[in-house]
């Protein structure tokens, strides 16, 4: 089958690979140097964040959140709530460093965390923490979100690896948390090839974001904390370089990536212009027939995919199938419910509520990136309400 409309397309254009190609030309530095922190600065003063630190991948994103609350010392206890639409490594840290998550919910508007069954998770076990996704771009609706947070005191990880160029009443997804997670694989809003961010306003964060992600040396700190370092832990100055001060890791990403990801964020005003156009138009044309996410009015929503939900699972494969027909390429919601997979259930049970588990039976993708034009967007919606006659 030839496929006429890809669910993502690359965001890397010819413009920025005849770019690169100059740039290599003059025989930089590819590893990480001084693109990364310029890259880093550039996406902070974007998104209205002090910090931001680039690694490899929105997963090695969150998971270097996760581990940035263990080393610095600021939970009372392990418990996390976990949504149950988002992806797997929204969750995989927590397991893997020891966490105990809670899985909640999603709400019946955004996809993102019920707000009923996350008041009764916060009342019933007083987690330290809470982890939201920006399901596909459409902002959750974060006045409840950050009152429920001055209420019971969590700290609040957000999951924006999908979102980036969202805003939810003029501020844009991934300023809400204490701190958030972008990914820039290919097909998101913006793309470095591989990569993610992590950002924040906390110094304290932002100094072990910076060791953890390489191998946990000072070096990519500021000298004054690198100074206070040498001196809490009495290090000779000889070794200081190479003094390793937590349990890191190497997950950064690369000088070349960089490259890209600063003319990337040029573009980011029209990416976002082109996408919420398109993401308008789907709702337009399907919305009455089939259930889509639902969002504030003072929303802008730039989503990598447009989700729908069709009337039941035979609906879907009926609808999945014409698509595939006509070179539609498209896939089911997601993840679906989380807590339907084997990871989850084999530790801790199923977990099934009736949105979650709707958006894993009915939930499937229809492609959305800024190439498409009002009649594709037309033909794919036509296909798509052919098939249920």
């Amino acid at each position: 089958m030839d496929i006429r409309y890809y669910l993502a397309e690359d965001t890397i254009d010819k413009r920025d690979i005849d770019a690169l190609i100059r740039w290599l030309g003059t025989c930089p530095r590819l590893t990480k140097g001084k693109l990364t922190p310029e890259f880093e600065e550039k996406w902070s003063n974007w998104i209205g964040m002090k910090y931001s630190v680039f690694c490899n991948s929105g997963s090695s994103a969150n998971l270097l959140m996760y581990y940035t609350l263990l080393t610095s010392g600021v939970l009372r206890n392990k418990k996390v709530i976990v949504p149950s639409v988002g992806w797997v490594t929204t969750i995989a840290p927590a397991i893997q460093f020891g966490f105990e998550p809670i899985m909640c919910e999603a709400d019946p508007d955004t996809f993102s965390l019920d707000l009923n069954h996350l008041q009764e998770l916060l009342k019933k076990h007083d987690p330290s923490t809470v982890i939201l996704v920006q399901v596909l771009g459409v902002p959750h609706k974060m006045d409840e979100i950050m009152k429920l947070k001055e209420k019971y005191g969590f700290i609040l990880l957000e999951d924006a690896c999908a979102a980036m160029g969202s805003s939810y009443h003029g501020k844009k997804v991934g300023s809400f948390g204490d701190m958030s997670s972008a990914s820039l694989y290919f097909g998101h809003q913006i793309s470095t090839i591989e990569g993610g961010l992590v950002s924040t306003n906390n110094k304290e964060f932002y100094d072990v974001l910076l060791m953890i992600r390489s191998h946990g040396w000072s070096k990519d700190l500021d000298q004054e904390t690198h100074n206070q370092l040498v001196q809490k832990h009495n290090i000779d100055d000889f070794h200081s370089p190479f003094v390793f001060y937590e349990l890191g890791f190497n997950l950064r990403s690369t000088d070349l990536n960089a490259f890209l990801g600063i003319r990337q964020i040029d573009k980011m005003e029209w990416l976002v212009s082109r996408r919420w156009e398109n993401h308008c138009f789907y709702k337009d044309l399907l919305d009455n027939k089939f259930y889509s996410q639902k969002y504030d009015a003072d929303s802008i929503v730039c989503s990598i995919h447009f989700g729908m939900l069709a009337n039941n699972g035979d609906e879907r494969k009926k609808i999945i199938k014409a698509l595939e027909k006509n070179g539609i390429e498209t896939r089911i919601f997601s993840a679906g419910n989380l807590g339907l997979h084997p990871f989850w259930y084999e530790r801790y049970g199923k977990f099934s509520a009736p949105m979650a588990d709707r958006i894993h039976h009915t939930g499937l993708f229809l492609p959305q990136n800024p190439s498409l034009k009002p009649k594709d967007i037309r033909f794919i919606s036509e296909v798509i309400l052919d098939s249920v006659k």
